[in-house]
């Protein structure tokens, strides 16, 4: 039976997709709250978690049906931890076969997700509980620990990082139900006094997939690495380009008063969350951020018959860019009394970011514009020039993730049943 709000603090293990257990139904403009554990590094470090993140159990929404899609309002994210540590990575040789996020092995004896313990603090710390070696697929290249607090970060030296990772679990306030060993435990601090602003965001927001695969690879670039791949999560190069939903999007206006708007490729939409981040730039350039444990709150509601290949996204208006930003009602007027007085008629419009996804930034951005194409019916070089004058084009993610932003007519959106939700959203004069 569907419930109004549906709260969530169990986790998959690693892998996402319709075998996965659901946490619940929720119903059609209902609420979820989530209670997430940080994505990225915690789950890479962990010897027997199988994908690279560690997200919520996913929830089915009332009446959402394949070809349909779910709106996904974000209302609030608190950060729950007191710190949080992050950098560039370096898979450890012999640690995996063929992808360090997902076939994970102890280097020494062999052992599939090994069952670990953890002696210490460092980056030997996670051992592999059969033979006592070293178990984490990954060491952490070049990294820093930050202390969380009043709405700033701050990046601390050797002593401070070993006395947080004597309390890892203490700081990172992990959900009871994660499994993962925070990443604090390593202790770094190869960078100190760095300043940041805490700006969280869910690098994890979406529907499940039509396949069932690692939560970190739903997404047009790391589920490239997935095609034909030497362990058991490989898919076909079809499943990939049809099945995946790119609920994997660490684009950083994925924040409070944001909507993702989702395609429902299995019935119920599953929808899950994770992967929050205390801060990111567009890129997420070294390959990681600052995860953190948080409570999300979402609103959710069911489009039927709106059938995307990939999500839309209205992030806050003022995460827009300059030419994608809505028009207000001086200024819509002054453009009305400039076209009366030429002759020429023009349509209201209202802004859209439509994703695109793929191995490359580069096809990603072409996978955004014919994304848009197929969804407004416009040949692709329409879209092309209304995103070079409303709009642009924005790195979600390195290596393939980006946000295709343009102003699109509102009549096309009506068609689409999309123009009320995107009217109230950005309070629109028309």
């Amino acid at each position: 039976m569907a419930e109004d709000v549906v709260y969530n603090g169990s986790f998959t293990d690693g892998i996402i997709g319709p075998k996965v257990k659901r946490a619940g139904v929720v119903s059609d403009g209902g609420r979820i709250v989530f209670l997430t554990s940080p994505g990225c590094w915690g789950p890479m470090i962990t010897p027997n978690i199988r994908g690279g993140h560690e997200v919520a159990l996913p929830v089915d929404v009332e009446n959402a049906k394949i070809g349909d899609a779910v709106a996904i309002k974000v209302e609030e994210i608190k950060v729950l931890s007191k710190a949080t540590s992050s950098g560039v990575d370096e898979p450890v040789e012999g640690a995996f076969i063929g992808d360090p996020y997902v076939a994970k092995k102890c280097p020494n004896c062999g052992e599939k997700w090994t069952d670990f313990e953890v002696k210490g603090i460092g980056q030997n710390a996670v051992r592999c509980k059969k033979c006592g070696h070293p178990a984490s697929p990954f060491k952490m290249k070049y990294g820093y620990t930050m202390l969380i607090e009043n709405g700033f970060a701050l990046s601390v030296g050797e002593d401070i990082a070993k006395s947080v990772a004597e309390k890892a679990w203490e700081y990172a306030n992990l959900p009871k139900n994660s499994k993962q060993v925070p990443i604090l435990v390593f202790a770094k601090a190869d960078i100190q006094g760095m300043v940041s602003r805490v700006r969280p965001h869910l690098g994890q927001l979406g529907t499940i997939p039509a396949v069932t695969i690692p939560d970190s690879h739903n997404a047009g670039d790391f589920g490239y690495f997935l095609i034909n791949a030497p362990h058991e999560f490989a898919i076909t190069k079809e499943e990939y380009e049809n099945s995946l939903t790119d609920g994997h999007l660490d684009v950083d206006s994925v924040r409070e008063n944001c909507i993702v708007i989702a395609p429902v490729k299995v019935d119920g939409g599953g929808i899950y969350a994770g992967d929050v981040h205390a801060m990111q730039g567009d890129g997420e350039v070294a390959g990681h951020t600052t995860d953190v444990s948080a409570e999300v709150s979402v609103k959710v509601s069911v489009l039927k018959n709106l059938k995307l290949e990939a999500p839309l996204l209205l992030p806050p208006e003022e995460d827009l860019p300059p030419l994608a930003k809505p028009w207000r009602k001086d200024e819509w007027e002054k453009v009305e009394d400039l076209a009366k007085k030429r002759g020429i008629e023009i349509e209201p419009v209202a802004p859209l970011q439509i994703i695109g996804s793929a191995p490359t930034i580069n096809e990603a951005a072409q996978r955004g514009f014919e994304r848009a194409a197929n969804l407004f019916g416009m040949r692709i070089e329409e879209v092309l020039n209304r995103v070079t004058v409303t709009g642009a084009v924005e790195i979600g993610r390195l290596p393939g993730i980006v946000q295709v932003s343009m102003q699109v007519p509102l009549r096309i959106l009506e068609k689409l049943g999309l123009d009320e939700i995107v009217v109230e959203h950005y309070d629109l004069p028309y």
